[in-house]
């Protein structure tokens, strides 16, 4: 009944809006010339209320604003939506609470607003350390701008993260890995470096179903890319913790860790998902895209128009799909309580015999050779 409490419990809170649309970006983000904050605010505290009264009493160990680009909010809606949650939920002495934040210059100078809101962490979308890549993935800040961005971030905050993207158009391994290098002398204590994907129903994904989006590496360089990766980061002291996210011993994202060790997460805004337990029942949320719409579906009672009760099945295969993407791998013993049987030890010897994962004790842990295929091994894992 209470299996989420291995996870711990989080709230996932979505702003939609972006200055400009990125290419590569498949999120719910939408660009809009006139935003009413109060409104907003408004119905972020309408939906909480919601959600409190149906997962009370609990603990809430991160708040994680997202997007879009949160860092258009005002300091103001993000002090409604905190308090909000700090009048339902009791704060964990150590509670993370983060912010996506672009670092163009109007932003950053909200900086010191947000941390007077509450918030305690920053995670900065600057996706590459070069003009020209930073162009064509069409980011309106410059290197310049970012490298100020995240200097004022770390006069105001203590955790700083930010985002790169790799296996760009044109890119080496060896560009990257000098990149990474320089991204890692500015680190403060995580990053999170995603190989760039080209996504169906993106600008990117439209050239390149057209066949012009040129000079994309091949599968051995990303490949190539993501070993540099694994190996410079662990040199200056930033090993992986799970896939695409390095930190510092003692800094990795607690929040990111609620999803990927399966705990429970509300999620409010627009397109925003989520997870409850109630009543030992676990169920999956979806709320409404459309921003409009969603503020009429909560002026209406509601912003949510998905929940699927999840059946053993279903919570065993999540869990396998978002615990071994972490290094430290996932509970067998947990998983076997929540599908109600273990899983096969031949496929586990199997794995373990192709040098895939490892077993210690009650721990299932993914190689590093079975990293570079993990979506092969989980579909192994989970194949009937």
């Amino acid at each position: 009944m209470d299996d989420w409490r291995n996870g711990g419990f989080g709230l996932y809170v979505h702003w939609p809006f972006c200055q400009a649309k990125c290419p590569y970006c498949d999120f719910n983000s939408h660009v809009s010339a006139r935003i009413d904050q109060r409104i907003w605010a408004d119905a972020y505290i309408a939906e909480l209320g919601r959600y409190a009264a149906q997962v009370p009493d609990r603990v809430l160990n991160s708040i994680f604003f997202g997007g879009g680009t949160p860092s258009l909010m005002h300091p103001d809606t993000v002090a409604t939506v905190i308090e909000t949650a700090r009048k339902h939920w009791t704060f964990a002495n150590d509670i993370e609470i983060t912010l996506e934040a672009n670092p163009g210059s109007v932003e950053a100078g909200r900086f010191a607003g947000y941390r007077d809101a509450g918030v305690n962490r920053i995670s900065m979308g600057i996706q590459a350390l070069n003009d020209p890549d930073l162009k064509r993935l069409g980011r309106i800040h410059s290197v310049a701008e970012a490298q100020q961005a995240f200097d004022v971030a770390r006069t105001c905050f203590d955790r700083v993260s930010f985002d790169l993207i790799y296996a760009r158009q044109d890119q080496t391994p060896q560009q990257w890995r000098d990149e990474l290098r320089q991204a890692l002398s500015m680190a403060v204590d995580h990053l999170s470096l995603y190989q760039l994907t080209i996504e169906d129903g993106t600008a990117f994904g439209d050239r390149y179903a057209r066949g012009k989006l040129r000079g994309l590496p091949s599968d051995d360089s990303a490949a190539e890319m993501y070993e540099i990766t694994q190996e410079i980061c662990d040199q200056m002291g930033f090993p992986a913790y799970e896939v695409s996210n390095h930190a510092r011993p003692g800094a990795q994202s607690l929040h990111n860790l609620i999803y990927w060790s399966y705990g429970d997460y509300v999620g409010v805004g627009p397109g925003a998902h989520g997870r409850m337990t109630i009543n030992g029942q676990k169920f999956a949320t979806e709320n409404e895209l459309t921003p409009g719409r969603w503020l009429q579906d909560v002026a209406a009672g509601s912003g949510e128009t998905v929940r699927t009760l999840l059946t053993a099945q279903d919570m065993a295969e999540e869990y396998v799909i978002m615990g071994l993407r972490l290094v430290r791998g996932l509970d067998i013993s947990r998983y076997q309580n929540l599908k109600g049987s273990p899983f096969s030890q031949e496929k586990l010897t199997y794995l373990e015999d192709l040098d895939m994962i490892t077993v210690d004790g009650s721990q299932l842990i993914i190689s590093p050779k079975g990293r570079s295929v993990l979506n092969a091994v989980i579909n192994e894992l989970l194949a009937e």
